[in-house]
């Protein structure tokens, strides 16, 4: 596609073509006209209002979707066709982001703090941090039980107990979002700690000989099935923390430490 920065000749108008009907506006549509209004572009908006209309324009263009930009005269294509001809990125569905984790434990964090100053009057507190993994581990429980079979398919894939008992791999999220909770309300710590060290110990064992040892290339289940988060380091971090979490109340429920929550 051309650069509008070099045809400067060409005046900042630009014809829409997108599907506005009684039950169903484009969504790609509307991005499109903003992302156009934002540029700077002066937009004639052709709606296409039924779909013998859409249909009828599709065949026309040889198109087999709407919306469709044209500058200057030129057919720019849809939404992402837009954005190329802008400059600008266009995300890739299928490439590796750790962006839905780093979103995850940003919102977590912030939640943790929240608590802990809604409490006890402080952002970060010994029970913020508490907070923090046992949130963590709830809303990672909650993402896998979205799509509990597209996450028992990804986690068969490396984890060394569900390869023996696939039953395990349905039980891990209960399990993990079990632990989560009773940390979170710092009760039956007798049960969270044992639950979460199984789960957490075996989980972290085998994300190491799946990436580490056998050198595999695996998406994540951590966060659900439908992620590009990659295995390795997020995984096995999640394994760690909740390793780290059960250790730290055992032994706090044990009176190695002063008690911040109750037993």
């Amino acid at each position: 596609m051309s650069d509008p920065s070099k045809h400067p000749a060409i005046a900042k108008e630009a014809i829409v073509y997108r599907m506005v009907m009684p039950t169903h506006t484009c969504p790609y549509g509307l991005k499109a006209v903003d992302l156009l209004r934002r540029s700077g572009f002066r937009i004639v908006d052709r709606h296409l209002t039924t779909r013998e209309q859409t249909d009828a324009f599709k065949a026309e263009h040889g198109v087999q979707t709407t919306p469709q930009i044209f500058i200057g005269g030129e057919r720019i294509g849809g939404y992402d066709d837009l954005r190329r001809f802008l400059g600008k990125p266009v995300a890739d569905p299928k490439a590796t982001s750790y962006r839905p984790i780093i979103a995850l434990f940003a919102m977590t964090a912030l939640m943790a703090g929240a608590a802990s100053y809604a409490v006890i009057g402080s952002l970060f507190t010994v029970r913020a941090a508490e907070w923090f993994i046992a949130f963590s581990m709830i809303v990672l429980a909650l993402l896998k039980l979205q799509n509990i079979e597209t996450f028992a398919t990804m986690f068969l894939n490396y984890d060394l107990l569900a390869k023996r008992w696939v039953p395990y791999s349905y039980v891990y999220p209960f399990a993990e979002g079990l632990a989560g909770v009773l940390m979170a309300a710092g009760a039956l710590t007798w049960l969270s700690v044992p639950v979460a060290l199984f789960i957490a110990t075996i989980g972290a064992v085998s994300v190491f000989k799946a990436v580490y040892i056998d050198k595999r290339e695996l998406k994540c289940a951590c966060v659900g099935g439908s992620s590009n988060v990659p295995l390795g380091f997020v995984s096995l971090t999640e394994n760690l923390m909740m390793i780290g979490m059960a250790v730290w109340m055992g032994l706090t429920a044990l009176g190695f430490f002063p008690g911040t929550h109750g037993v």
